[in-house]
């Protein structure tokens, strides 16, 4: 009677916790234990617990202990207790047994309704999380445009906007006084050269010829000493986003680290492209201090590729910025460190 119960309370019923209750209240009905607890492999809290307001029996003060396996894998076990002096009969022993025997595929669609439900409840913080680097890197390009108007505003277009004010007059001079347009076109290619100058930084902020040319390691190495093992060329956005994480790094620690030395690392090995900016400054304390966006801005820029980067530091032991991206299977193109 208690195996038919069980067949009819169980049967088409999915597989979350009242199910669970539901087993054990029939294991309860067919053997009169006043106490009992479902336990699940590999947890540390009850499945389910009878009665219910009642603190899980552990295997301690149980008097039976009966476990769930289902094809040879241990899924769970019962644990029961009775009334004082009140044993078990034989009858109660196999319909432990029977029940256990038929319990295991409930524990196993429990296990994987559990296992599914940690899945969904961890790709929809990764979504929100995807979400919200997006919004943090569309804001930081936008930033970006921003401060680039800024910079050929006040920049460039002064340098240019003056050039064509200094050769009209030039071009007046040399009717009038030759000397004075020779001194004003001297005045003019220092000018030039001063916009050039301007126009090749501004160019080197946005994406800087050494690093489409020459690659990382080249790049790199006008900034910092570089150290390089099996590093090639590699895509543009790979290429763009270890650089300007690189360089990030090489202008916190300029600012802030008060360091005598700074050094990078590149390696590839294991289809991964793995990069480290290490100094030896003041360091400081990652859980008391304020990280602000440059961290944040690098985690969202090698996150998009599928990467990640890392933060180390102590006081008075440096920092270290360490970060790893895939690489596709294409093999890069071997160039010379």
């Amino acid at each position: 009677e208690a195996l038919t119960q069980f067949s009819h309370r169980v049967a088409g019923a999915y597989p979350d916790e009242a199910v669970l209750s539901r087993l054990l209240q029939v294991l309860v009905d067919g053997t009169g234990a006043v106490e009992a607890t479902l336990w699940l492999s590999g947890r540390e809290q009850a499945a389910a617990t009878w009665p219910g307001t009642s603190l899980p029996l552990d295997d301690l003060r149980g008097d039976r202990i009966i476990l769930v396996q289902h094809q040879g894998q241990t899924l769970g076990r019962f644990t029961l207790k009775k009334r004082r002096g009140e044993p078990f009969t034989p009858i109660e022993e196999k319909l432990l047994s029977d029940l256990a025997a038929q319990a295991g595929q409930v524990l196993l669609n429990a296990r994987l309704a559990s296992d599914l439900q940690a899945r969904v409840q961890q790709v929809t913080r990764q979504s929100a999380e995807l979400r919200a680097s997006r919004q943090r890197i569309v804001a930081a390009q936008d930033a970006e445009r921003r401060r680039l108007e800024r910079n050929i505003h006040d920049g460039a277009q002064q340098h240019l906007v003056a050039l064509a004010v200094k050769l009209r007059l030039a071009a007046t001079l040399a009717r009038r006084d030759r000397e004075q347009a020779r001194r004003a076109i001297g005045e003019l290619r220092s000018q030039t050269s001063e916009a050039l100058t301007a126009i090749r930084q501004l160019a080197q902020g946005i994406y800087p010829e050494a690093l489409r040319i020459g690659g990382l390691v080249q790049a790199l190495r006008q900034s910092a000493a570089v150290e390089a093992d099996g590093v090639g060329r590699y895509d543009p956005e790979i290429e763009a986003a270890v650089y300007f994480c690189c360089l990030e790094a090489l202008q916190n620690a300029a600012k802030y680290a008060n360091a005598s030395e700074t050094r990078v690392a590149l390696r590839q090995a294991n289809g991964e492209l793995r990069f480290e900016v290490r100094d030896n400054g003041v360091g400081f304390d990652p859980n008391t201090a304020a990280l602000g966006r440059g961290l944040q801005n690098m985690q969202d820029r090698i996150g998009s590729l599928g990467g990640s980067v890392r933060l180390e530091s102590a006081r008075g032991r440096g920092t270290v910025v360490a970060g790893v991206l895939p690489l596709r299977a294409a093999e890069p193109v071997s160039v010379t460190a």
